[in-house]
């Protein structure tokens, strides 16, 4: 999830912060900021995954610690539902962490981040300037998640006569409509953040061809979001009443659903490129194939692909560990063993770094490569923002198609969830 994933996780959480101020450490108790021994001790919130255990955070942090024994590095999983519910918890109790991994500001919260605009290092990191809030760098990332992608089994493709993967909305429908008929489920989803998450990945390279700022025109009142998306809505009703997706599939977990598609349940799971790590470690007797989400009938294709920075990192400016907290943050986006680690960890990429590509991840880099242009999706990221909580509330929204709701009924939901935030 940067998985839903869970980069992309608590991208689709709730962030509403609180009317507190900075808050910061007390002097003893949970909050303290140094260790017996007089160490200075960085509390970091990080994002769980099934890529991202608390394991492998600890062991990524070993070798900075080892580096720095002046530092020791407290990973801290969330307590909430993700990273985005558990800040503002923090923050309301006066206690949050250093260092907070996953999140993008906005306004209201770079208030109360670091400024890295004047760290040369910050600015080298991968979407440094499309992520700038205001002209400012309050976060610094990893590298790249796509966004837009749709895997598949190439299995089930060959057993349903379909002779290559389809490039707009009307051949993808009827992709769905050869795999039902083969005994196939065609599209895998499911509940959590999923549902919403998923819809939003599609539309991402026809709505960039629509409308290229999105965020910024609905921001601005020039465009309402879910009218916009009314399309796409009405599109996939119809994949819920012709069972192209499990009518019951609201019922299933985020990590469940990807299992089912590594366990040749379904045939279609549209994810971003994290996934290609959780592909990489399956077992399975089928080859899995990915190509870039479909576009509008006489749209250019592929469109602009969906992308995310991956594993985002920002200082809190409360920490009374500033220094400590910066050092971490640097190494963590910077150093190459740690940067390599994390892009292999969860399936990211990054221009310049030379790693082992599996044959699935090599096909997401040509992606990449031969996409016109990245596009925010969703909430976003820098000045193309949508308020916090947008993709919770989008992603409520669309599971009430599962349970009666008409696509306008949906649409109109999404508008006065914004209309009452702008």
């Amino acid at each position: 999830m940067r998985t839903p994933h869970p980069s992309s996780l608590a991208l689709l959480s709730v962030l509403v912060l609180s009317g507190c101020g900075g808050g910061g450490f007390s002097d003893g108790g949970q909050g303290q900021s140094q260790s017996p021994g007089g160490t200075a001790t960085v509390r970091m919130l990080i994002n769980i995954s099934p890529n991202l255990t608390q394991a492998y955070w600890e062991g990524l942090v070993k070798p900075f610690e080892q580096a720095n024994p002046g530092i020791d590095v407290k990973i801290e999983a969330p307590t909430g539902k993700g990273v985005a519910d558990t800040l503002p918890q923090q923050l309301a109790a006066g206690n949050p962490p250093d260092v907070v991994e996953t999140l993008m500001p906005d306004q209201k919260l770079a208030a109360q981040v670091l400024d890295l605009t004047g760290q040369p290092w910050a600015a080298q990191t991968p979407l440094a300037d499309q992520a700038k809030l205001g002209g400012k760098i309050y976060a610094v990332g990893v590298g790249v998640q796509a966004q837009s992608l749709v895997f598949y089994n190439k299995s089930t493709f060959e057993k349903a006569k379909i002779s290559a993967p389809p490039t707009t909305f009307e051949e993808f429908d009827a992709a769905m409509a050869k795999l039902k008929d083969a005994g196939f489920l065609p599209l895998q989803t499911g509940g959590d953040f999923l549902t919403g998450l998923q819809l939003l990945q599609l539309s991402n390279p026809s709505r960039a061809q629509l409308h290229p700022s999105w965020q910024q025109d609905v921001s601005a009142g020039k465009l309402k979001a879910g009218e916009s998306l009314l399309p796409y809505l009405e599109r996939y009703k119809t994949w819920i009443d012709k069972g192209y997706v499990d009518k019951n599939a609201l019922g299933m977990k985020y990590a469940d659903a990807e299992t089912a598609f590594l366990s040749g349940k379904s045939a279609m799971y549209v994810m971003g490129s994290w996934f290609t790590a959780s592909e990489a470690k399956a077992k399975k007797d089928f080859e899995v194939g990915v190509f870039p989400a479909p576009v509008n009938e006489g749209q250019a294709y592929p469109g602009p692909q969906g992308a995310t920075l991956a594993a985002p990192y920002m200082v809190m400016k409360s920490s009374k560990q500033q220094a400590a907290a910066l050092k971490l943050v640097q190494w963590l986006v910077t150093d190459p063993a740690a940067v390599k680690s994390q892009l292999q960890q969860d399936g990211n990429f990054r221009t310049g770094v030379q790693r082992d590509f599996t044959p699935l991840e090599q096909q997401v880099q040509e992606i990449l490569d031969k996409a016109p242009a990245g596009v925010a999706q969703g909430e976003g990221y820098g000045d193309a923002t949508l308020p916090k909580g947008f993709n919770a509330a989008w992603n409520t929204e669309v599971q009430g198609l599962y349970v009666g709701k008409s696509p306008k009924d949906v649409a109109a939901g999404v508008d006065r969830w914004l209309a009452g935030r702008s």
